[in-house]
């Protein structure tokens, strides 16, 4: 028998909550997929405290459509409408004095951390092409793969690793100086969203911002590293050019939505990187191609295959497409990548990791 999307929500009302009602009748199923014997969803809870407490509802629903005649597999996340409530700050002892942003200070050698192998820098020429979420589920799908990955936050304007990667605590410093870092679905993190509440803006001149890229590189311990992953801002500003020129950059990645206008931008980014000597890696069309979750049809919202002809226009690697993806971005939404989990997207991010590791890249 082949299950159908309301099958499976009839299936699913069967399941009473441990407070009333249902899933469905409570509005909590999203991005409901049947794909043959596969089925996947997400549960989203009022708030990230009720959703930590419904891993056994989550479980429940699980196990309820496995047991469904002709379903093979089921993939249920949980996310949650917003950011989870600031826990009360414990008594306890005033910690060093740190401070992030400030002219750099004058140093002979280059500023990549010791004990990091290699820098992967991932960059656009706009903002909103998904760039972040790509660096974040790269990094997770490297990690998955066996490798010891960092990831860098350098988009100081407008962190958004601390809420993708669902870490949101203040990092420790022993001394007032060195930074110890904070981790993440088996990655080591840093961001300047760290260190400033959520909605604090930063308004900065370009020497601040390349003084707190210096000390995220060179303060942090970072350990040993074979890669470390640095989400860049958009643009062509002072943040990608001193991190090309002062941190034996490995490579870049370039994203983009196929769009021609995002197109344009990704050029001038290309360009940067190449009058920095730095050596671009690939090409990521974004965005690519819309799937329906009802009918299946397909939409290219952003045009098709402009990333792709621009990569083969200039010789360089096409890494990869990737689709507009609902379950994507309410698990960034939600602090738990995609790349953790088993979806056919987490599939997409694992072969571009393995693209790259067998590439000898990373």
């Amino acid at each position: 028998m082949t299950q159908t999307r309301e099958t499976i929500l009839d299936a699913l009302r069967r399941l009473t909550l441990p407070d009333g009602g249902d899933v469905v009748s409570r509005d909590m199923v999203r991005a409901l997929r049947v794909d043959g014997g596969k089925v996947s969803f997400v549960l989203e809870a009022e708030s990230p405290e009720a959703a930590r407490a419904m891993g056994p509802v989550r479980l429940a629903c699980e196990q309820l459509v496995g047991k469904l005649p002709g379903v093979d597999s089921v993939a249920v996340a949980l996310t949650a409408h917003g950011p989870a409530a600031k826990a009360p700050a414990a008594p306890a002892a005033a910690p060093p004095s740190l401070k992030i942003g400030g002219h750099p200070t004058p140093q002979a050698g280059p500023m990549k951390p010791a004990g990091v192998q290699r820098i992967i820098a991932v960059g656009s020429g706009k903002g909103g092409v998904g760039k972040s979420t790509v660096a974040s589920n790269l990094a997770v799908a490297l990690a998955r793969a066996g490798k010891r990955v960092g990831l860098l936050d350098a988009d100081i304007y407008g962190p958004s690793q601390p809420r993708m990667m669902g870490v949101n605590k203040r990092p420790s410093s022993p001394d007032g100086k060195t930074i110890i870092p904070l981790h993440g679905h088996g990655v080591t993190l840093m961001s300047i969203g760290f260190m400033l509440p959520e909605e604090k803006a930063v308004v900065w001149r370009g020497p601040m911002l390349m003084g707190a890229l210096q000390q995220m590189l060179t303060q942090v311990e970072w350990g040993e590293l074979d890669v470390l992953i640095v989400d860049l801002p958009p643009g062509t500003g002072d943040v990608a050019m001193t991190l090309c020129q002062k941190s034996e950059v490995t490579g870049a990645i370039v994203v983009s939505t196929p769009q021609d206008v995002a197109l344009l931008d990704a050029r001038k980014a290309l360009n940067m990187f190449d009058l920095l000597k730095t050596p671009v890696l690939g090409l990521i069309e974004n965005m690519g191609v819309y799937h329906c979750p009802n009918c299946g049809h397909e939409a290219h919202i952003f045009g098709e295959g402009g990333v792709k002809a621009e990569a083969a226009r200039l010789g360089l690697p096409f890494l990869g497409s990737l689709p507009i993806d609902l379950d994507t971005r309410l698990a960034g939404d939600a602090g738990t990548p995609i790349a953790t989990g088993d979806s056919s997207m987490a599939t997409a991010y694992a072969a571009l990791a393995r693209r790259l590791i067998d590439g000898g890249i990373v």
